[in-house]
């Protein structure tokens, strides 16, 4: 719950900032308004710490940059099209000094042209022009430097004491400017833990189809902002719910499968929205500095999208999902692709899918050491990751069975400790390289130098370390044996 008070304690503490002064008294000698806009205003409200500084001023961009020139070490102007000019300030001197990264963006009263969605570039001369057209009442609040003003002419501080996404304007004229604000509405509802208000869920789902037209690489980037805030499933419940998951991640609501009286199994979709949200909490106890892990909460999202295509509905009531994990690390592939994430992220996300059954076959029986080099060799640099996925897919209310899935865990990642450490398994090879294997062979390079050298890496997967002298003479044996 927000303290007004401290809310505005806070404010008066930001607009007190060093960085904030020495760029609100350089535009106020140069006779220009200077606001502080959108999340560091709300940010400040709501005691989080403020890392980017967005300003908006009545300067046109040539001025901005004139005004900013003096007092930044660097400029640049890559958004001047939009009227952002960014500079780099440093404050303070020696071990004090710190370096801040603004941006100063002349107000606008554009609007979008109901097709590209490129916006049609339009200063204003009005702070209150310029707050009327942002995408939700807390963002839409300013706070005037270095008089320490704030204008809120749409309601957001009374949105922000009441945890509540509202929008400026009438959300249909809101969406109809950027359907893009729709998912962003999912990635504040889990960034802020707010509420969306019925008019804006509900215009949500008679709009979800305009998303259609906001290019691909808009919606990728909004949603891996939603995966990597505190607790996304808020916001991946709300895109389900308003259809807009339908269309920019159709495999997450078919999650939702449909059982008869005599089949039964887990619901899927809540499966996975657990486990994204146990994958996060894993995350956080190895790495709990660490920026939040995107191919991770991909993984754990995705990882059984593979089964609505596998379903089988079997005699006596059972229900099979065969191969759903081969399954659905294709169908993830090709949707990753159509959203443009990129190739490493595509590639790792894939491939933790298609290997997140494996241990499951462990729990089962002891695994020969051979088993588990296998399964440090193909996870590769995903082995942690690994760890982290299988771990959260276990999400059974039956204690003993979590239980021994645990411990079975636990002992798999024991031993991989003890064969890494006896073998520095991450970097397993073959005792003979491709040259050497030519010259025990006698041959020439050729698709027998890869079948021997995969037929070496199994066996020393298989048997462990034999030494060059034993590998040789196995080596000939297996090529003897081919009839070579």
């Amino acid at each position: 719950m927000v303290n007004m008070a401290e809310a505005l304690e806070r404010l008066k503490t930001l607009a007190d900032s060093p960085v904030v002064q020495r760029v609100a008294t350089a535009f106020a000698d140069a006779g220009r308004e200077l606001s502080l806009v959108g999340g560091p205003v709300r940010d400040a409200m709501l005691g989080v710490p403020v890392h980017d500084y967005d300003f908006t001023t009545d300067a046109l961009p040539d001025e901005i940059l004139e005004i900013v020139t003096p007092i930044s070490s660097a400029q640049w102007d890559i958004g001047r099209e939009f009227g952002t000019i960014g500079a780099r300030i440093t404050t303070g001197a020696g071990k004090g000094a710190v370096t801040d990264t603004v941006e100063i963006t002349t107000y606008r009263a554009d609007a979008y042209d109901g097709e590209t969605r490129k916006p049609l570039v339009a200063f204003g001369d009005e702070l209150e022009d310029d707050l009327k057209r942002r995408d939700f009442t807390i963002n839409a609040m300013a706070l005037r430097v270095p008089e320490v003003k704030l204008v809120d002419p749409h309601g957001g501080v009374e949105d922000l004491l009441d945890a509540t996404l509202r929008t400026p304007s009438s959300p249909e004229v809101s969406f109809g400017d950027d359907p893009l604000r729709m998912m962003r509405a999912a990635r504040f509802a889990s960034q802020l833990g707010f509420l969306v208000a019925d008019e804006v869920q509900d215009a949500m789902g008679r709009m979800a189809s305009s998303i259609e037209i906001v290019s691909a690489e808009r919606v990728q980037a909004e949603l891996a902002k939603l995966l990597c805030t505190a607790a996304p499933s808020s916001g991946i419940r709300l895109l389900v719910d308003t259809g807009l998951a339908d269309i920019v991640l159709p495999e997450v609501p078919a999650l939702r499968l449909e059982t008869d009286e005599h089949h039964h199994h887990k619901d899927v979709y809540e499966h996975s929205l657990t486990v994204l949200e146990q994958a996060i909490g894993h995350e956080r106890k190895r790495h709990p500095a660490a920026e939040p892990d995107l191919v991770l909460r991909l993984a754990a999202l995705l990882h059984d999208i593979g089964k609505p295509a596998t379903r089988r509905l079997e005699p006596g009531g059972a229900v099979s999902f065969y191969h759903h994990d081969v399954v659905g690390s294709k169908l993830a592939k090709k949707r990753l692709k159509a959203l443009r994430f990129d190739k490493d992220t595509i590639t790792s996300v894939a491939r933790l899918i298609e290997l997140h059954l494996r241990f499951f076959g462990y729990s089962e029986g002891a695994w020969t050491d051979s088993a588990v080099r296998r399964y440090v060799r193909d996870a590769g640099d995903l082995l942690e990751r690994l760890h982290m996925l299988t771990r959260a897919d276990v999400t059974t209310r039956n204690k003993r069975k979590a239980d021994r899935l645990a411990f079975a865990y636990d002992d798999l990642e024991a031993r991989i400790a003890e064969l890494q450490e006896q073998e520095q398994l991450e970097a397993v090879r073959p005792e003979l390289d491709g040259n050497r294997i030519q010259d025990v062979l006698g041959i020439r390079p050729g698709p027998e130098i890869g079948q021997a050298y995969k037929w070496l890496l199994d066996l020393r997967l298989d048997e462990g370390v034999l030494g060059e002298e034993e590998a040789t003479r196995r080596l000939k044996e297996w090529w003897k044996s081919r009839g070579a």
